[in-house]
């Protein structure tokens, strides 16, 4: 295990903070949306819910490799109210979101690169998630574009 900078570790458990408050929390099994999501929604849907979910392992495992303490804050009780939107009104928050989390990404890159002692697995592990980011980003766009049409 070596010592790494305890701003390294802040900024992982920033990011863990934001995949596990995504508003993809929403989205898991037995969801209302994908039950009435279309087969073209409902598929990449499931995916980015296990997606972001296996990316918020990495990063508490990451982070206690590293030597630090996985520091996950707890569900935002202020966006609960999304729970009850329709799907149509929800896509648009979810690319919204996943821009977010993609800026979020950006800027722990950029700033882990200043930190001395930033180890290679942090940043091939940071580059690999915002790559996944992107493409769901792409995907995400995709789907609200094909419902707003459909509307």
């Amino acid at each position: 295990m070596t010592s790494v900078p305890i701003a390294t570790v802040e900024i992982l458990n920033d990011l863990l903070d934001a995949e596990l408050n995504s508003v993809f929390r929403f989205m898991g099994e037995g969801s209302p949306y994908l039950s009435r999501a279309t087969a073209e929604v409902r598929k990449p849907l499931a995916e980015m819910v296990e997606s972001s979910s296996r990316r918020a392992g990495e990063l508490f495992d990451l982070i206690e490799r590293l030597g630090g303490s996985p520091i996950p804050r707890g569900l935002r009780p202020d966006e609960q109210y999304l729970a009850y939107l329709s799907l149509k009104f929800l896509l648009p928050k979810l690319v919204t979101d996943k821009k977010l989390c993609i800026r979020r990404y950006e800027n722990a890159i950029n700033g882990i690169k200043t930190v001395p002692d930033g180890t290679d697995d942090v940043m091939q592990t940071l580059s690999r998630h915002l790559q996944e980011q992107k493409a769901e980003l792409e995907i995400f766009q995709h789907a609200a574009d094909s419902v707003q049409r459909r509307s």
